[in-house]
């Protein structure tokens, strides 16, 4: 019988030390490996090409999407990035147009410059996707659940469209994680996580991965990556190996929590509207039950009052901190207007339905009745 996911969290890839037996994974703080003579060395070279924590971490994520191959990256942009080296100038990319910020930025400002074009449409219906699709089209690029609006997208549909155009398809998983959500078994080719957000799990890292099942194709990004050089050291390796070990618990507490917080502000007359996939009138709800095991920690929110309570609430929680990034033990707070999204011309945010009254919330672990509390006290504020 396969080990289960909190066995392979706490296992995979993580043996006892062959040197010491140590149980958990050493920090090999090492730049170079001594060899035993030239060109006999022991799986090991130089850090930038390999490093055994960062290994460890890389078999432990690639069994957790039930796939083959991991690779860490130095951060979620960086993994982006990596994958990004599949494509080549001339290459076409259709894109799910519900996409976080700095994605965007890459596939706008940057990859253009080297004769990659882009177009995007709405994943929310594949159809559109399949007409966006080229002669030159290499890739389809989707999130789902997306950020921020928290819309799902069919996976397997996406992955039957891009098949059928000879089209590698990738799928940002970072906000379901492993746990909730297997790209690879729904037919996806690179799985993309920002390691920084739910996987490291403390706020305390920054890092990135992909996860792919087909070995040219890890082939192909492993050289991209040792010939430029994204890889994380291994501290930060061993700090999101430690995070994955509790992923399990944290994330059903986190869906826990979001719920709650979800019915709760649904209620409330300074809500316009609550986004949420655990809802059964949640657009997405059907399909989120189909393929993901919860409907995660994330929550995003619409103010009545729009821009100036939007702001206010933003500015007036103790419990959840005004910040940038997702998915730590803390609960967060982002607007995504000036945060996340704020790469994003203002029409291309509205067309999105990211608005100047939109709120995203991070749920985190505390305790559920504080955190509605919070948010009550924090709306309270901004109608004095």
């Amino acid at each position: 019988m396969s080990p289960k996911f909190e066995t392979l969290a706490i296992h995979a890839g993580q043996e006892p030390d062959p040197a010491t037996g140590a149980t958990v994974v050493p920090v090999y703080q090492t730049t170079t490996y001594t060899q035993d003579a030239v060109g006999a060395d022991r799986g090991f070279v130089y850090a930038r090409t390999g490093n055994p924590t960062r290994t460890a971490l890389e078999q432990c994520l690639a069994a957790l999407e039930g796939a083959r191959f991991g690779l860490a990256y130095a951060s979620g942009m960086a993994a982006i990035a990596g994958a990004m080296q599949l494509v080549r100038a001339g290459d076409h990319v259709v894109v799910a147009d519900d996409l976080y910020g700095g994605t965007w930025r890459l596939f706008t400002r940057i990859l253009p410059a080297y004769g990659v074009r882009f177009s995007y449409a709405d994943a929310t219906r594949p159809e559109q996707l399949a007409k966006a699709f080229e002669a030159t089209t290499r890739m389809l690029w989707i999130e789902s659940p997306t950020n921020p609006m928290l819309r799902i997208v069919d996976i397997a549909a996406c992955a039957s469209i891009a098949r059928s155009r000879g089209a590698w398809l990738a799928v940002d998983n970072t906000f379901a994680t492993p746990y909730l959500q297997n790209p690879i078994a729904l037919g996806a080719d690179v799985v993309v996580h920002s390691t920084t957000k739910y996987l490291g799990g403390h706020s305390d890292v920054l890092g990135g991965a992909l996860v792919v099942e087909d070995e040219e194709l890890h082939e192909r990004l492993r050289f991209a990556r040792t010939a430029t050089g994204g890889v994380p050291g291994p501290w930060d390796a061993w700090l999101v190996l430690r995070g994955t070990k509790t992923l399990a618990v944290r994330m059903r507490q986190h869906q826990h929590n979001a719920a709650r917080v979800a019915e709760f502000l649904r209620g409330r007359p300074e809500i316009a509207a609550v986004h949420w996939p655990g809802f059964p009138d949640h657009p997405g709800h059907a399909l989120a039950q189909r393929q993901m095991r919860g409907f995660g920690g994330m929550v995003t929110i619409e103010l009545a009052g729009g821009e100036a309570a939007a702001r206010r609430l933003c500015e007036a929680t103790r419990v959840f901190s005004l910040g940038e990034s997702l998915g730590g033990v803390e609960s967060l707070i982002g607007y995504p207007w000036k945060m996340s999204h704020a790469a994003f011309e203002p029409d291309e945010k509205r067309r999105r339905g990211v608005s100047e009254a939109i709120v995203r919330l991070s749920v985190g672990l505390e305790d559920a009745d504080d955190l509605c509390d919070d948010l009550a006290a924090a709306l309270a504020a901004g109608h004095r």
